[in-house]
C-alpha cells in the first residue's frame, strides 16, 4: 500500500501503464445548455440583429428601425410596426423551441424567415434582453425581460403598436464570446451588411439603419429595381441590367451590373433564395464562372439575384443561422444562374453604360475645340509658336510646340448630326434643333440603334472621340475595343469544333487520388474536345497523351493535376469552366488578340473608326478588353452637368 494519499483522476490522454479515464455522464444545467446554444444562433452582434429583423419581417413590418451603439455589443434596438404580441405570447418567445411560423411539420413549405423558435431565447441567454409589444387593437402594451438566461413575468408599460426589442450588453454572460468580437467599427460593418441583405429580400417595407448616431440607411418602401438600385448604389447609368431565367420549375430574376462596374471583395452580391437572404458557395461560384472572360482577375461582381425553387427541391434547416442551404440538384442550378447570366453579359457595347470615374480623373492640360461649321477655328494666342501643319486628316488644332494632341474628321459640306440619326442639310432643319455637329465621313447619321454614336475625333491617336443620338460623349480605347474584338472571333475560330491538340513524344503518368482520377475520366470526351487526350493507366495514374497545341510547351502534371483540384472543389463544374484548362487556352487567345489587334498611337481613318464602333455594338462583351478593362466610357448630360456644377 501507498502511503501518499489518493488523487482524483484527471482527464487527458492516457499515458502507457495509466488506468484509463471513465468520466461519468450528466445532464448539464439548463442555464448552461442554452448558452451554449447561444453560441450557435448568436456569434456576434450581425447574427442577434439579423434574427431580431427576420422576427419583425414576419410579423408583418411596413417599417423598420434598427440602432446600434458600440457596434451592437453596448446596445442594439429594433423596432417595428407588425402585428405586435400579447403577455402570454412575451412568455413563450424567450422559451427555446417556441414559434408561432412554423405551419409545417416536416420541414418542407417553411415560407418565413425564422422557424427554429431559438433567436431570442438565445439573445437572452447571452444578454440583457428586453421586449416590448403591443397588438393592434389593445389599450398598452407589455414588457418582458431577460437577463442571463433569467427570465422575469410580463409586466405593463406604455408603449406604441407593434415591437420593440433592446438588446444591451451583448455576451455579458460569455466572456469567452465576446473578448473574440473584432472592434466597434468592424462589427458595425458587418451589421450594415446584413441590414443590407434583409432591405433587398422586402423592398415593400421602409429600411432605417442608425449606427453609433449617424444615419447609414434610410430606405422608403419601393419596387424592387429601385431597392436593389439603392442597395448596390448602382444605377441605369451604370448599365443596370434586369435579368430573367427559367428551368425546371426554377426561376432566376434580379439586377446585375456589367463588368465594368466591380469591387474587391464580394460584399456587392446579394442572393435571395425563396426571398431568404443567403449566402451559398452553389451561387457564388456560378456567379464567378459567369464573369470570369469579362472581368479583371481578383475583382468581384455585382449583382443581386432572386432564385426561386419549389421547396421540395432545397433544405433551408442546414445550420441555426439559417444563411446556408442545400439544393436538391446543385448542377441545375449553377447551370441556371451561369446561363441566365451569361446570356444578359453577351450583348455589345453602349447597351450597357459604364460609370466614369471622374473623381480620380487627370485634369486635361490641353484643350481643342472643333470649328463649327461654316466658321474659323479660333487661332492660339501669339505667345505660343504654332507647329507645322499635317497634311491628310489634321485639322485646326491647338498646338504648344509638341504634338497635336487631336485632331477632327472632315465633314460632308451640307451635313449636320440630327438626334434620331437623320443627315439634314443645313438649311432644313427645323427651328431648335440644336447647332450643327459633324459627322464622319460617310457614316450615314446616327440612328437610335447605333448606340455608340458617330465618331467627331481622335485624341492622342489613341481614343476615340464619338457623339452618341442621345447628345451623350462616349470616348473608345481602339486598342482594348478592337483587342476585344479579334479576341472573340479568334475565340470562336478556336472553339467553334475541336480544339487542335499536339500529341506528346512521351506520353506523362500523373498520379491523382482515385477520387480525382474518376473526376477527370468522368469528362474525358469534353477534355478530348479541349485538346486534352487521357486514359487510365492504373496503379493510381492517368496518361496525358496530348495536349492542346496552342499552349505549346506546358507542363502536362501541372495542369492536370490543377484541373483535378478544380473539379474536386466545384464537382459541379466541368472543364471548359474552369481557369485551369480554359483559363489557360483565354490567355493564349487573349495574347494573340493582343498583338493582333490595333496599337494605340495608331491614327485611323473615319470609315475605320465607325466600322469600330459598329463591330463593338455587334459584338458579345464588347464592353471590357481581353483583361477585363472598360473599352468605352460615357458621359451623358448629366455627368458633363455635374463635372461644370450645373447640378
Amino acid at each position: 500500500m501507498s502511503d501518499q494519499p489518493d488523487r482524483p483522476a484527471m482527464p487527458g490522454p492516457a499515458m502507457p501503464g495509466d488506468v484509463p479515464f471513465h468520466p461519468h455522464v450528466r445532464r448539464l444545467p439548463e442555464v448552461i445548455v442554452n448558452r451554449i446554444a447561444a453560441g450557435e444562433v448568436i456569434e456576434r452582434p450581425a447574427a442577434a440583429v439579423k434574427e431580431l429583423i427576420e422576427n419583425a419581417i414576419d410579423a408583418g413590418a411596413r417599417r423598420l428601425d434598427i440602432s446600434l451603439d458600440g457596434g451592437g455589443v453596448e446596445r442594439m434596438i429594433v423596432t417595428d410596426d407588425g402585428v405586435g404580441m400579447s403577455p402570454d405570447d412575451l412568455a413563450l418567445a424567450v422559451e427555446r423551441h417556441c414559434t408561432s411560423k412554423l405551419g409545417d411539420e416536416t420541414l418542407v413549405h417553411i415560407n418565413t424567415l425564422g422557424f427554429r423558435g431559438e433567436a431570442l431565447p438565445s439573445i437572452g441567454a447571452a444578454a440583457r434582453l428586453s421586449i416590448t409589444s403591443r397588438p393592434k387593437g389593445e389599450s398598452g402594451a407589455w414588457r418582458i425581460r431577460v437577463e442571463g438566461g433569467k427570465t422575469y413575468p410580463p409586466e405593463p408599460v406604455a408603449g406604441t403598436y407593434g415591437t420593440s426589442v433592446v438588446v444591451e450588453d451583448l455576451f455579458f454572460a460569455t466572456p469567452a464570446r465576446r473578448k473574440f468580437l473584432k472592434s466597434a467599427r468592424v462589427e458595425g460593418r458587418h451589421v450594415e451588411s446584413v441590414v443590407r441583405r434583409l432591405a433587398l429580400a422586402v423592398p415593400h417595407t421602409a429600411f432605417r439603419f442608425v449606427l453609433d448616431g449617424r444615419e447609414v440607411l434610410d430606405l422608403p418602401a419601393q419596387d424592387m429595381a429601385a431597392r436593389a438600385a439603392a442597395l448596390l448604389d448602382a444605377s441605369e447609368a451604370d448599365g443596370f441590367l434586369n435579368i430573367d431565367g427559367a428551368r425546371d420549375g426554377m426561376t432566376l430574376s434580379g439586377f446585375i451590373c456589367p463588368p465594368s462596374v466591380h469591387r474587391s471583395t464580394a460584399n456587392g452580391q446579394f442572393m435571395l433564395v425563396n426571398g431568404r437572404p443567403v449566402v451559398d458557395p452553389v451561387l457564388k461560384t456560378a456567379v464567378r464562372v459567369a464573369y470570369r472572360r469579362v472581368i479583371e482577375p481578383g475583382r468581384h461582381p455585382v449583382v443581386a439575384l432572386m432564385l426561386t425553387v419549389p421547396p421540395e427541391q432545397v433544405d433551408v434547416n442546414v445550420h441555426p443561422a439559417k444563411t446556408e442551404l442545400r439544393f436538391a440538384d446543385e448542377a441545375a442550378v449553377r447551370s441556371l444562374v451561369i446561363g441566365t447570366l451569361q446570356r444578359a453579359l453577351e450583348h455589345g457595347a453602349g447597351v450597357a453604360g459604364v460609370r466614369p470615374v471622374l473623381s480620380s480623373a487627370p485634369r486635361a492640360t490641353r484643350i481643342w475645340y472643333p470649328p463649327e461649321q461654316g466658321q474659323v477655328a479660333p487661332q492660339p494666342a501669339p505667345a505660343y509658336p504654332t507647329g507645322p501643319q499635317i497634311s491628310g486628316m489634321a485639322e485646326p488644332r491647338l498646338m504648344f510646340g509638341d504634338a497635336p494632341s487631336a485632331r477632327t474628321l472632315p465633314v460632308p459640306p451640307s451635313t449636320s448630326f440630327m438626334p434620331g440619326g437623320a443627315n439634314v442639310p443645313q438649311d432644313a432643319r427645323p427651328a431648335g434643333a440644336g447647332g450643327p455637329f459633324p459627322l464622319a465621313g460617310d457614316a450615314g447619321g446616327v440612328r437610335l440603334d447605333h448606340p455608340l454614336g458617330a465618331a467627331v475625333a481622335q485624341v492622342l491617336d489613341t481614343y476615340i472621340l464619338a457623339v452618341a443620338a442621345d447628345g451623350s460623349l462616349v470616348l473608345v480605347d481602339q486598342h482594348a475595343a478592337h483587342e476585344r474584338l479579334t479576341h472573340e472571333r479568334l475565340r470562336e475560330q478556336y472553339l467553334s469544333g475541336r480544339v487542335q491538340a499536339q500529341r506528346l513524344l512521351v506520353p506523362d503518368v500523373v498520379a491523382l487520388p482515385r477520387v480525382q482520377q474518376d473526376l477527370l475520366l468522368a469528362r474525358q470526351a469534353m477534355l478530348e474536345r479541349l485538346g486534352v487526350e487521357i486514359e487510365e493507366f492504373g496503379g493510381g495514374s492517368i496518361l496525358v497523351r496530348a495536349l492542346p497545341a496552342m499552349l505549346g510547351r506546358s507542363d502536362a502534371t501541372s495542369l492536370l493535376r490543377d484541373l483535378a483540384d478544380e473539379l474536386e472543389a466545384d464537382d459541379n463544374g466541368t472543364p471548359d469552366e474552369m481557369a485551369s484548362l480554359d483559363g489557360r487556352l483565354d490567355a493564349v487567345i487573349a495574347r494573340m488578340a493582343c498583338h493582333g489587334s490595333i496599337r494605340a498611337g495608331r491614327r485611323l481613318a473615319p470609315e475605320e473608326m465607325n466600322a469600330l464602333l459598329r463591330q463593338m455594338e455587334a459584338t458579345p462583351r464588347a464592353g471590357t478588353c481581353s483583361h477585363g478593362r472598360p473599352t468605352w466610357l460615357k458621359l451623358s448630360r448629366n455627368d458633363l452637368e455635374k463635372l461644370f456644377g450645373r447640378r
